[in-house]
């Protein structure tokens, strides 16, 4: 199953190290586990979006045991990805990047020849195959429309295709250089939120997360003493304030006040899938390791 993962700390900048791909060294362990790509996102200074994105296959014989990387942002957009739609290039790696914000998402949406008639000309803010940079082109458009309002676009986009197309899962971060947005939908993947205060639990302490299957580790020595909000897959430790998103719940992280969580969705989609409905690639990309 694809991981995701967002920290947030404006308005201030923080420095982190990210692992990801932690794998084990048996080539038969890593047939199983090993993702079809990572990717890292954040923000220069200026505010200029950086992507670093690679897609790894399972079946390659050398070990990808650590990507790690240091930079500096205020808002952070990790993913690790298992394909259901569109092949092993970067291209289709996630996060995307459209129009200065950067987007990744774990699910599936259907009747992609649908969305793209819906979307008409700005099909063309699509450069892959997936159905993710779709939805994602979908969201650009209505936070367009809404005059910049990314909650008002994300809303929109997310309330038509939860309408019109066959839907697993539209589970999302999306962020800005200094904003994060999460959706969890519908109930079918968990995504947990940590509103982690500077110093964490024991008020001393640098953010140092690590997801249970390996993944994707974070190590931030500035957190120590500055406060932030983190959004994943998982509780990536034993800190008792990891919340879970409920089903249909939109999270917003902006510099000031605390995050905010509004109920967006409150219906089921009217077209929804389960495993038993997805081709076998994408069914095993939605099955938790």
């Amino acid at each position: 199953m694809c991981r995701l993962f967002g920290l947030g700390s404006a308005p201030r900048r923080t420095r982190a190290t990210f692992w990801l791909l932690d794998a084990p060294d048996s080539l038969a362990r890593q047939s199983h586990r090993d993702p079809d790509g990572t990717g890292l996102g954040y923000f220069a200074a200026d505010g200029t979006p950086r992507t670093e994105k690679a897609p790894i296959a399972a079946f390659r014989d050398r070990a990808f045991a650590e990507d790690a990387r240091e930079v500096e942002s205020a808002t952070f957009l990790a993913h690790v990805r298992f394909a259901s739609t569109g092949g092993l290039e970067a291209r289709n790696t996630h996060p995307f990047e459209q129009e200065g914000r950067l987007f990744a998402h774990n699910g599936v949406v259907e009747d992609l020849a649908a969305l793209d008639d819906h979307l008409g000309a700005d099909r063309s803010l699509v450069r892959g195959d997936t159905d993710s940079e779709r939805f994602f082109a979908l969201v650009t458009r209505e936070t367009r429309e809404a005059g910049g309002d990314v909650t008002a676009g994300l809303t929109r986009a997310a309330r038509w295709i939860a309408a019109h197309l066959p839907v697993y899962a539209l589970n999302l971060i999306l962020v800005t250089p200094g904003e994060l947005w999460a959706l969890r939908y519908p109930d079918t993947h968990e995504l947990y939120v940590l509103d982690r205060p500077a110093g964490g639990l024991h008020g001393d302490r640098h953010l140092d997360h690590s997801g249970s299957e390996g993944r994707m580790r974070v190590h931030s020595e500035d957190l120590a003493g500055r406060p932030s909000a983190v959004v994943a897959s998982e509780r990536m430790d034993d800190h008792p304030g990891w919340r879970p998103l409920e089903p249909g719940e939109l999270l917003h992280v902006a510099p000031g006040p605390r995050p905010t969580r509004r109920l967006v969705l409150p219906d089921p989609p009217a077209r929804p899938l389960t495993l038993d409905d997805l081709r076998p690639d994408a069914a095993a990309s939605q099955q938790a390791a």
